[in-house]
Order: C-alpha cells, then sequence, then structure tokens
C-alpha cells in the first residue's frame, strides 16, 4: 500500500469532550462542522452521541443533513449559517435547526416554516455572523415569542484569555439577553476553559475535542503514518527534489514517502517540520512536493519501511507552528487519499 494511514482515535475525542464537560455546570454539546474538522463527522457523531451528546453543530444544512442520516432522529442538529434559500427542505424534512442570523432568515423561517424550532445567533462584535444590537433590538420580541431553543453568540479571541475582546464580548451578549428565558450559549472551547461566567446554558466546544489549543491538555487525537516508496543514497553536491533547495556537502541517506501537499501537508512546514522513526527525528530534504516527500535518514540504523508525521512527538499544534498556521488548519486540510483507521469508540 503507498499511501498513507490516518489514524484516529475516538476514545481520545470522547475523552476530551468528558474533561471539557466536567468543566461546566451546564450541557455540553460538540461542534462537528467541516466533517468534523477532516476527522470524519460520521464516525465522530456516532461516538459522541452513543456518549449522551445531544446538541451538536454544524456549518451549513447539507452537513446537519448528512449529520442526521448518520445519527437518526433525537440529538439536536444546529446550522450556523441559519436558513438559507433553498435550506427550507432539509431544514424541514430532516428536523434540522437553523441559528437566525437575520431579519430575512426570520422572515424565511416564519412563512417557510412556521413552527418549526429554530435558535438565533447574536452578533457581539465579531462582525461575521448574527444579528447586530439594533437588528436585535427591533425583532426581539417577534423572535423570543416563537420560542427559540437557543440564543447564541460567538467569542472571536477566546484562544487568548487576557483578551480585553472576551470581557467586551461577554458584557455585549449579557445586555442583549437580559431577562430571556431561552437558554443561552456563548463558549468555544476556549470559552469553556475561560471560566463560569461564560458557560451559561450550553457549551459548544470544537477544536478541543480534536486535540488542538488553546485545551493544551487536550489527549492527541490523530495520527498519520506514511509509506517509504524508495531509499537511495546521494553524494555530494547531489541535490533532492524541486528547484534544488536540498543540496548535500556530504553523503546522505534519503527516504522519499508517499504523501504531499495533495494530502494537506502544507508546503511551509518543510523548513521546519520533522517525520519521525519510532523516537528519532528526521528532517525534510527538499521541497514538499503534491504526491512525496524526501526525508534524511542518514542517522538511522536501517531503512525504515513507514514515518510518522503526526503522532505523540509532533502535535497539529507543532506543524502548524512550523507553517506559521494553526491546529485547525492542518486537521480540515487533510485529504482524502489517506487510509482511514478508528480505534476506540
Amino acid at each position: 500500500m503507498s499511501t498513507a494511514t490516518l489514524t484516529v482515535d475516538l476514545d481520545a475525542i470522547l475523552a476530551n469532550w468528558r474533561a471539557l464537560n466536567a468543566m461546566t455546570r451546564s450541557e455540553t454539546g460538540a461542534v462537528v462542522k467541516a466533517d468534523a474538522y477532516g476527522l470524519g463527522a460520521a464516525r465522530v457523531g456516532r461516538t459522541l452521541a452513543k456518549a449522551g451528546v445531544r446538541s451538536f453543530f454544524v456549518a451549513a444544512a447539507e452537513e446537519g443533513a448528512a449529520l442526521r442520516q448518520t445519527l437518526g432522529p433525537g440529538p439536536t442538529i444546529y446550522i450556523f449559517s441559519g436558513h438559507m434559500p433553498g435550506d427550507t427542505d432539509m431544514i424541514g424534512d430532516l428536523d434540522l435547526v437553523p441559528l437566525i442570523n437575520s431579519l430575512e432568515q426570520m422572515i424565511r423561517q416564519i412563512e417557510a416554516l412556521p413552527g418549526h424550532p429554530f435558535g438565533v445567533q447574536l452578533d457581539t462584535g465579531m462582525n461575521r455572523l448574527g444579528m447586530e444590537p439594533a437588528e436585535w433590538a427591533a425583532l426581539r420580541e417577534i423572535a423570543l415569542g416563537q420560542d427559540p431553543l437557543l440564543v447564541m453568540s460567538h467569542l472571536a479571541c477566546a484562544d487568548a484569555p487576557d483578551h480585553p475582546m472576551n470581557a467586551q464580548q461577554l458584557n455585549a451578549f449579557l445586555e442583549l439577553t437580559e431577562g430571556i428565558t431561552a437558554p443561552r450559549s456563548l463558549a468555544n472551547t476556549g470559552g469553556v476553559l475561560m471560566g463560569a461566567d461564560y458557560h451559561f446554558d450550553l457549551t459548544r466546544p470544537g477544536i478541543g475535542l480534536y486535540g488542538g489549543q488553546p485545551y493544551a491538555e487536550a489527549q492527541p487525537v490523530a495520527a498519520i503514518e506514511i509509506p517509504v516508496i524508495q531509499c537511495r543514497s546521494i553524494e555530494p553536491g547531489e541535490s533532492v527534489g524541486y528547484g534544488n533547495a536540498f543540496t548535500t556537502d556530504t553523503p546522505r541517506r534519503i527516504a522519499t514517502i508517499s504523501a504531499g501537499y495533495a494530502d494537506g501537508i502544507l508546503r511551509a512546514m518543510g523548513p521546519k517540520a520533522f517525520v519521525w522513526a519510532g523516537d528519532e527525528p528526521c528532517a525534510l530534504a527538499g521541497r514538499i512536493s503534491m504526491d512525496m516527500m524526501g526525508v534524511d535518514i542518514t542517522h538511522l540504523p536501517k531503512d525504515p519501511k513507514t514515518l510518522d508525521l503526526l503522532g505523540p512527538h509532533q502535535t497539529i499544534d507543532v506543524l502548524a507552528e512550523h507553517a506559521s498556521t494553526i491546529g485547525y488548519e492542518i486537521l480540515t486540510s487533510l485529504g482524502n487519499r489517506y487510509k482511514r483507521r478508528y480505534i476506540g469508540g
């Protein structure tokens, strides 16, 4: 087999959810948008639902429809993008709950699906989704009169707990929701970690479930093992890969491994990232190409059959730092060529 193996530890996801749940007295939901951050919403969703998760969050109605087919009736599936044109049949037929973001969406919801459950999303300063304060003031009585399942907002800077934006958004959310009886939600993973003031009735951890920052104590969830296609010895003055980016002045042993940027291994991480042979780090040699990478294995006692990109020595956040990005992008960039292996659950 020449494709890499992506191993997803469902027990680790469940352990991360339970640990975050134990930090609050609220209901703890789960964000499984973008195919559970690239790790497989069907398998992740079933594992969490079996453990008792009753509220799931996805980005779009299409994601909600796929998740409903997996989970069956029962769990609540919230749609962050709300009630978009063309979504009515999916929302109604599959019992999805749009989080209404605007007057336009509110009108569409009431006219197309009268009496169907919905939630409300408020903008408390992120300026991405949700009703702005003036719009909410105009629609508040109408919306609350329809008994929304949830009123929520989203924190922009929760990964930086000392950022003043967090307190600003909390105060704005408290003002906008004062006196309401509907359940409220503000906390993503970072919000859970910031304490009870941010928890309200329902928390929505996402990246923390999948082993990423800002939840530093999260168990790692994903591992990537890459087959070695070929090994060769090169002499001083010879180069490896495109652009002669790696040229050696000493004899070296080079392994070519079967993964590249088409598999979500970002080219920018090349100069800093390693792959691992057990406990031994091996530097990349030359540029990451579409399907392959060169690796310097000169120091190993024998040629390896596989090398690890993700694992206990190199997490998604370490890789993200090497690529000047975030762990979210590392996970959601993983391509569809991996052999996916699920353990636990």
